[in-house]
């Protein structure tokens, strides 16, 4: 049931940036492993619905799904070499945020999401819970994606 419903509040408040050009071209994309760019923020974001679910932790659906859908919304194979993708790991938060402001009204818990996700390379914590959140899942949906680890693969906007 909590599936179900973290895959419905992803496409609830999601839609959009699910079905948007952008989004689907990162099916172009590897993440992690086999796992696509696409299928990596699709996993997130309903990870991070179930996280604060199971954990009840009281947040703002909208916020933690739209941060965490664009997280990785930097819109390039960062495994081709490039100086441009020299340094992806610290850099990648900013291009994110660059690209989901030009399609997309971000207010600024979904600003602070995109930017520090990659707490604790980058320095600088998260300043909401959502974007803690998103650090967690992001994590762990990235050990699970690089080691091959079985996961679960949510269904949205398929």
């Amino acid at each position: 049931v909590l599936i179900m419903k973290a895959e419905d509040t992803v496409m609830l408040y999601g839609k959009d940036i699910i079905l948007s050009d952008g989004m689907q071209s990162t099916k172009n994309y590897i993440q992690h492993g086999d796992t696509s760019v696409y299928e990596h923020c699709i996993n997130v974001a309903c990870f991070c619905v179930l996280i604060a679910a199971y954990l009840h932790i009281k947040v703002n659906e909208r916020n933690l799904v739209r941060g965490a859908l664009l997280h990785d919304y930097f819109l390039y194979d960062w495994h081709v070499a490039d100086d441009n993708h020299k340094w992806h790991g610290f850099t990648h938060p900013r291009t994110a945020l660059r690209n989901a402001r030009k399609k997309f009204k971000l207010n600024r818990v979904e600003r602070d999401m995109i930017l520090r996700h990659m707490f604790p390379l980058n320095i600088t914590p998260p300043r909401y819970k959502e974007g803690i959140i998103l650090c967690l899942a992001d994590k762990i949906y990235a050990i699970f994606e690089t080691f091959y680890i079985k996961k679960f693969n949510f269904k949205v906007g398929e």
